[in-house]
């Protein structure tokens, strides 16, 4: 199905830590030599008690790599290092600060998600996993419990009524609805141009004059739509989180009267004759344990982005100094660094890479 537009990486904060959805740096090839009172590289940041080396720098993005190979595009962007070194002084400071209650509680949580990762990706590739990026299981445990740490020490700062004002603020984000719907897309099944603008809604207007005669809905999303996900269904999407979609298909299902055809819908994919056949609203009260966990998540992840904003920024950070990433030089095109790009360069891998880069996300299985 298509899905909304995924988070900058600016949006980065403590709200990924359950999924360790960090982000990329450079150095991913090389061996960490920064063992344990044994680190001689350069220094690239100081804050108030501490240091980052070039070392420790790299060794972390070595690690959020391996989680997220497709966030490569990003090491030559300065401000993006830049963003990765203050986030981990954030987390290292953060985590100094820990008292022995929260430290227990967050390495009770890290080595819980560590066994559950390990068992998702099976022993084997997960151990493949962080060899490609040089980075010992021990490595990666430690930068678990370091960042499950600081998520526990914002955690125990939230109040019951900033969960429930989060909710207010997010509560469409709740909604489920059931959705048929008819797409009539800009792309073929391989990327080419199948209509344009013109024709796409064209061809969507026809299809909804047929539908509004009385013709068979699901008949017509099997003859006409274009979305793999729902077409043999249909075009049924059955009691599934708003929140998923693309804004203006969100909004159509948000707000489009029951068991009414509205006028085609455009979004990035081309047009949709929607029909909302059911819309359930959620109230707080009705929030499972765990989306109330979410929800809690959310407000420590905005409590963190005012720490690295502030006090991190006007009083803790005492220097940066990352080395500037270097240009590629004339002549030097079609050599090593146009693999990173790989993503942008065909329809294939732009609907699979799930990046916040790529808006036109297809995810269609």
């Amino acid at each position: 199905m298509f899905r909304s537009k995924g988070r900058t990486w600016k949006r980065l904060t403590i709200a990924m830590v359950a999924v360790l959805a960090f982000s990329v740096m450079a150095g991913c090839g090389k061996k960490d030599e920064s063992k344990a009172g044994n680190d001689t590289s350069a220094v690239v940041a100081t804050y108030e008690g501490g240091q980052i080396t070039q070392n420790e720098f790299d060794r972390e993005s070595r690690i959020v790599l391996a989680l997220q190979p497709q966030m490569e595009q990003f090491l030559q962007l300065d401000d993006f290092r830049e963003y990765l070194v203050k986030q981990q002084i954030a987390y290292k400071y953060l985590d100094e600060k820990a008292d022995a209650k929260i430290k227990e509680a967050g390495k009770k949580k890290a080595d819980e998600q560590y066994k559950a990762m390990k068992e998702a990706y099976g022993a084997d590739q997960f151990k493949a996993m962080l060899d490609a990026q040089k980075v010992t299981e021990k490595e990666f445990q430690d930068y678990m419990v370091r960042i499950y740490t600081v998520l526990e020490s914002q955690l125990v700062l939230i109040k019951d009524d900033e969960v429930k004002a989060e909710f207010e603020a997010t509560k469409d984000d709740y909604t489920t609805a059931s959705v048929r719907h008819i797409l009539i897309g800009f792309q073929d099944a391989e990327g080419n141009e199948k209509y344009t603008d013109e024709e796409a809604l064209k061809l969507a207007n026809e299809v909804k004059a047929k539908l509004d005669k009385g013709e068979d809905f699901a008949a017509l999303a099997k003859e006409y739509s274009t979305d793999a996900g729902s077409n043999a269904n249909g075009g049924l999407y059955e009691n599934a989180q708003v929140s998923q979609w693309v804004e203006e298909f969100k909004q159509a299902a948000l707000t489009q009267p029951i068991n009414e055809i509205g006028d085609p819908v455009k979004t990035t994919y081309g047009y949709h004759i929607v029909r909302v056949e059911s819309r359930t609203e959620k109230k707080f009260e009705d929030l499972t344990d765990t989306e109330k966990d979410l929800l809690k998540t959310q407000v420590a992840s905005a409590k963190l982005d005012e720490f690295m904003s502030g006090e991190l920024e006007k009083t803790i950070i005492k220097k940066i100094d990352l080395p500037k990433v270097e240009k590629e030089t004339e002549g030097t095109e079609g050599t090593e660094g146009t693999e990173g790009s790989e993503n942008t360069t065909t329809p294939e891998t732009g609907n699979n890479a799930g990046t916040e880069t790529n808006t036109n996300t297809n995810s269609g299985k």
